[in-house]
C-alpha cells in the first residue's frame, strides 16, 4: 500500500473518436464503396467490359478518399489544401499591407486574416475590474482572455501537482455548462527579456549616494542578468456565441459584455485551485499590446518603456502588422518570421503531469514560442451521444477481424470506461493544439524547426506544419478567440466525408 501511494499518477485515455466507415474508412467513403461495387456487380449481366471499367473508375474515385499519410490526412485532403493555396497566392491573398499603404485607405494597421473586422471595447465584471472583450462580427462571438500566473511546479509536492490537475479537469468539465461558451484556449507564450524591467527597478530603488562597490555590482547586474532569461505569460481564452437564438435577435456586445462579466468572477475564482495563480481579466489595452507583440516583436523595449510612463496608448487599429506575406510553409510578419505546428496525434498511452513541460518552457534556438491549447466542449447531450457512438465504433472495428488484435481490444476498453466517466457525470471535450516558434531571420527557421521536431516527441505529441494555412494558424495561436472549424473553406459534411 505505500508503495503504491507514492507511485506517480499517470493521466491519459485521450481518445480520438473512431469512424463507423469500414477498415478506418469514414462513413460518406464507406457507402460509397458499396454503392461501386453493387453497380459494378449489376454491370457484369450486362458486359464484363463495362464493369472493368466501372471498377477500374471506382478504385480512381475512391483511392484518395482512402489513402493516408502518416498523420491521417488523405490525397484528397492534400489536393485540397494545395488548391486553395494556388488561389490564395493567385488572387494576390498572401500578401498583406496595411497603414498609408493599405488597400483599405484609412492609414490604420488593423489585424489581417481571419481576426479582420474585429472590434474590442471594455467593460466591468462583477468585481467592477476592466475587461477587454474581442468582437468577431463573422461568428458572431465575443471573447474575454484571462491573465494568469502560474506558480510553478518547482519544489512542489507531487500530491499537490495533482490536486492541480484534478481541479484543472474539474473547471475544463464545467466549461460543458457555461452558457453560450463554444471554445477556450489556453496559451503560455515565452519570450526572452529585455531588461528593460529590471533597470526600471534598479532605478526605482537606487540612492544618489550609494556605496560605488554597490553600484557597481548593479550595474554587472544589470548587464549580465538579462541575457538568456525568458519572460513567460500564460493566457486564457474563452470564447462566447451570441447568436440569435429562438425567437430572440442576434446579441450586440454590450449585451455580451452584460453576461461575460457576470460570469468572470466565479470562472477566475474556480482557477485559483488549478495552480494558475493570480488570475484576472486582461484590460484593452494590455491586450492590445500582447497581440501588437506578436506580430512585431522588435518593439517589445519601447512597448515596455512607454508602461513605465503612464502606457502605450496602443489602440486596435493599431495591433496588426505593418506588412505580412505568408509562405507555404512560413509566416513572415514585419521584422520576425513564423512557423506553426498543429497536433495530429495526442499523447499516446499514460502519460505524467509534467509532459508538456519541455515543450512550453523556453528555447535557445527560438526567440519566441507559443504553445496553444484548444478546447471545444461538449453540452452534457451531446458528451453521451458521442461517447455513445464511439463506443459502438469500437465494437463494430473490433468484429471486422475474425482473429481478435489487442489493439481493437484496448480501444474497446477505452471506449466503454470512457462512457462510464461520462455516465458519472465527467465532461467531454474536444481539444488540439497549435506550436509557433517566432524567430528573427529566415536563415533562423531550420534550427528552430528543428527544436519543435526534438522537443514533440518528449512531450508524447505528433505535430505537422500547416501547410498553406500558416497565416491562419498563426492568428488562431493567439489569445483571440478563433474557432477555426467555422472559417473553414469546406461545408462540415464534405470534411467528414473526406
Amino acid at each position: 500500500m505505500a508503495a503504491e501511494e507514492l507511485a506517480p499518477r499517470t493521466y491519459g485515455n485521450f481518445r480520438k473518436p473512431r469512424t463507423s466507415g469500414l477498415r478506418g474508412l469514414s462513413l460518406g467513403t464507406t457507402l460509397l464503396l458499396f454503392a461501386g461495387l453493387v453497380a459494378v456487380v449489376l454491370t457484369t449481366l450486362a458486359s464484363l467490359w463495362a464493369a472493368l471499367c466501372l471498377a477500374l473508375v471506382l478504385a480512381v474515385v475512391v483511392a484518395p478518399l482512402a489513402l493516408k499519410d502518416r498523420h491521417g490526412r488523405t490525397v484528397m485532403q492534400r489536393g485540397a489544401v494545395r488548391l486553395a493555396w494556388w488561389r490564395t497566392t493567385s488572387a494576390g491573398n498572401h500578401e498583406y499591407r496595411s497603414g498609408p499603404m493599405g488597400r483599405s485607405g484609412h492609414g490604420t494597421s488593423e489585424l489581417p486574416g481571419l481576426a479582420a473586422g474585429s472590434k474590442l471595447t471594455e467593460a466591468q465584471d462583477g468585481y467592477s475590474r476592466p475587461f477587454a472583450l474581442i468582437t468577431i462580427p463573422s461568428t458572431g462571438h465575443h471573447t474575454v482572455v484571462i491573465a494568469c500566473e502560474p506558480d510553478g511546479a518547482a519544489l512542489v509536492e507531487e500530491r499537490q501537482v495533482d490536486s492541480w490537475v484534478a481541479h484543472w479537469g474539474q473547471w475544463l468539465s464545467a466549461l460543458g455548462s457555461e452558457p453560450d461558451l463554444v471554445a477556450a484556449s489556453v496559451t503560455v507564450e515565452t519570450a526572452p527579456d529585455t531588461g528593460v524591467r529590471l533597470q526600471q527597478e534598479i532605478d526605482a530603488n537606487s540612492a544618489p549616494d550609494s556605496p560605488g562597490l554597490a553600484t557597481a555590482m548593479l550595474r554587472e547586474v544589470l548587464a549580465t542578468y538579462p541575457a538568456g532569461s525568458a519572460q513567460i505569460a500564460t493566457r486564457i481564452a474563452l470564447t462566447y456565441s451570441g447568436a440569435a437564438r429562438a425567437g430572440t435577435p442576434r446579441r450586440s456586445a454590450e449585451d455580451m459584455a452584460l453576461h461575460i462579466g457576470t460570469r468572470l468572477p466565479g470562472l477566475t475564482a474556480g482557477l485559483s485551485m488549478t495552480g494558475a495563480g493570480a488570475a484576472v481579466p486582461m484590460t484593452a489595452t494590455e491586450l492590445t499590446e500582447a497581440v501588437r507583440l506578436a506580430y512585431d516583436p522588435t518593439v517589445a523595449p519601447l512597448v515596455e518603456e512607454a508602461r513605465a510612463t503612464g502606457g502605450t496608448g496602443l489602440t486596435w487599429s493599431q495591433a496588426g502588422p505593418m506588412a505580412a506575406r505568408e509562405a507555404w510553409d512560413h509566416y513572415r510578419h514585419d521584422g520576425a518570421f513564423s512557423m506553426t505546428w498543429a497536433m495530429t496525434e495526442a499523447p499516446q498511452g499514460e502519460v505524467f503531469s509534467n509532459v508538456l513541460t519541455a515543450l512550453a518552457q523556453p528555447s535557445p534556438d527560438i526567440a519566441r514560442k507559443r504553445v496553444t491549447l484548444l478546447y471545444r466542449p461538449h453540452t452534457r447531450a451531446e458528451a453521451a451521444r458521442v461517447v455513445q457512438q464511439d463506443y459502438k465504433n469500437a465494437l463494430f472495428s473490433a468484429q471486422q477481424s475474425q482473429i481478435g488484435h489487442a489493439r481493437d481490444d484496448a480501444e474497446v476498453i477505452a471506449a466503454r470506461r470512457t462512457t462510464e466517466e461520462q455516465a458519472h457525470g465527467h465532461g467531454v471535450i474536444r481539444f488540439g493544439m497549435l506550436v509557433t516558434a517566432t524567430v528573427n531571420s529566415a536563415a533562423e527557421l531550420p534550427e528552430a524547426a528543428a527544436a519543435v521536431d526534438n522537443l514533440a516527441p518528449a512531450a508524447r505529441i505528433a505535430v505537422r506544419p500547416v501547410y498553406g494555412s500558416q497565416a491562419a494558424a498563426f492568428a488562431a495561436a493567439l489569445p483571440l478567440g478563433l474557432v477555426l472549424p467555422l472559417h473553414t473553406a469546406l461545408p462540415q459534411t464534405v470534411r467528414d466525408a473526406m
